[in-house]
């Protein structure tokens, strides 16, 4: 059983039918079944607005943007969220547990490629609007792998190697 916090987020686009989604009875229901009692949500260009207070066990709250959802990602025990990749690969950096929810109304979408190739390594879940109860109920996290670190050495290091720089000095 999980506990605590959820982060959902869209980012910097517009994704109403997310937020309609998440904050409706039945997934709060289950989210509250899951053990989580807090759910926040970036909501960004949205028209949709979530109801906030306490909702079937979850304290729900929301915000437009921020200069930083760092701090909102450090406290989650879950973020759910759409699937762009500077939100995934923010979210998994912090090695956090990751549902993402696709938008199925983009043109285009890669979306679903990444959110497809980062499930296929086992690094997230992810789900459409409609499936988003469900997968919520079956979920678990705990079989997720942890997402590697970056190395910021890798390309200089490659650069270098190239250019027959010697490292050492």
């Amino acid at each position: 059983m999980a506990s605590g916090h959820v982060f959902a987020t869209v980012g910097t686009t517009k994704f109403d039918l997310f937020i309609s989604t998440l904050s409706c009875q039945n997934i709060l229901h289950t989210l509250s079944e899951k053990g989580y009692n807090k759910l926040t949500m970036q909501i960004g260009h949205g028209t949709e607005v979530p109801c906030t207070g306490l909702i079937h066990g979850v304290d729900v709250d929301y915000f437009r943007f921020k200069d930083s959802i760092a701090d909102d990602i450090q406290k989650a025990d879950l973020i759910i969220s759409h699937a762009g990749a500077g939100s995934c690969l923010e979210a998994l950096g912090a090695g956090k547990p990751l549902l993402v929810v696709i938008n199925e109304d983009l043109m285009d979408n890669h979306q679903i490629e990444l959110a497809q190739q980062l499930h296929s390594d086992g690094y997230l879940l992810y789900t459409n609007c409609a499936n988003l109860e469900q997968t919520l109920r079956d979920m678990n996290v705990s079989t997720l792998k942890p997402f590697p670190q970056a190395d910021p050495y890798k390309f200089t290091d490659y650069l270098e190697k190239m250019f027959g720089f010697d490292h050492q000095m």
